[in-house]
């Protein structure tokens, strides 16, 4: 080399916006539903993947399980060449979310990002609300959810960018829920604590922010249900789960590493009608 020659090191740019990373996507138990979608676009974008499901709940549900559902979206995902493994866990067992975090980096090394797209909905009004739904709804959705983000930012490297929260809450804040309310007070809960996670985490190289899905066409409403919804959204139709993965992708992208302690809704205008 010439005396005096510059040597320029050049900053490899990864050929797919999730090349390396590894996430842990929880609540993929239905392949028509969001957690399936996020997953799908999370590996095409080149992202490993932990996914975890809990078949069990959604069978005692109006719109049932699917039983062949979780393996067959692994299989689905290695074919294309995805990196991916599965855990079928009780996010009501507190040991719960450490074991997923665990689990991931077992299979990966390390995780740099947490989509915690579970949750748990049982329909109660304040004349048939139970304290033990109270119990079971803070403890999938807000209780489970506050537990794996504290073990994933246990095992977060610092000097690993991309760290990534994502949670999920509903249309509570935008509107009455009634018939709901377990559900909506536990989502709610995670609504409010996305700000104080986010500015706790922020140093340490961790985003935080909330999605709202909107009414999502996920397979449990009925044709009257599902027309309904649609003549009133501005945008003409309902959610889909690929909506809300292509949100989901972004805020996980290099492109949002600005963008924390937001709540985002990806509806069509529902929200602001």
């Amino acid at each position: 080399m010439r005396t005096g020659a510059v040597v320029v090191h050049r900053r490899r740019v990864p050929t797919t916006p999730l090349e390396n990373r590894v996430l842990i996507v929880t609540g993929a138990s239905r392949r028509v539903a969001i957690g399936a979608a996020v997953a799908r676009r999370a590996v095409a974008d080149g992202a490993a993947v932990l996914l975890h499901s809990w078949v069990p709940y959604d069978l005692g549900q109006p719109w049932g399980g699917d039983v062949e559902g979780p393996q067959a979206l692994v299989e689905e995902l290695r074919r294309q060449g995805g990196r991916v493994e599965h855990v079928s866990a009780d996010l009501a067992d507190p040991d719960a979310p450490a074991a997923l975090v665990e689990a991931a980096r077992a299979a990966f090394g390390h995780v740099d990002g947490v989509v915690a797209n579970h949750a748990r909905s049982i329909g109660q009004t304040l004349e048939n609300l139970t304290a033990e739904e109270l119990d079971a709804g803070f403890a999938v959705n807000t209780r489970a959810t506050l537990l794996l983000v504290k073990a994933f930012a246990e095992q977060h490297d610092d000097r690993r960018r991309g760290g990534r929260v994502l949670l999920f809450t509903s249309g509570q804040y935008h509107g009455a829920m009634p018939a709901e309310l377990p559900y909506i007070a536990s989502k709610a809960a995670l609504h409010e604590i996305t700000r104080s996670l986010a500015v706790h985490l922020i140093r340490r190289g961790i985003t935080v922010n909330c999605v709202n899905p909107g009414p999502n066409d996920t397979g449990y409403a009925d044709d009257t249900v599902r027309a309904a919804v649609a003549a009133l959204n501005p945008g003409g139709r309902w959610s889909t789960p690929t909506d809300t993965a292509a949100l989901v992708a972004w805020l996980l992208s290099d492109e949002a590493e600005w963008i924390t302690g937001q709540t985002v809704a990806s509806d069509g205008g529902w929200s602001a009608r």
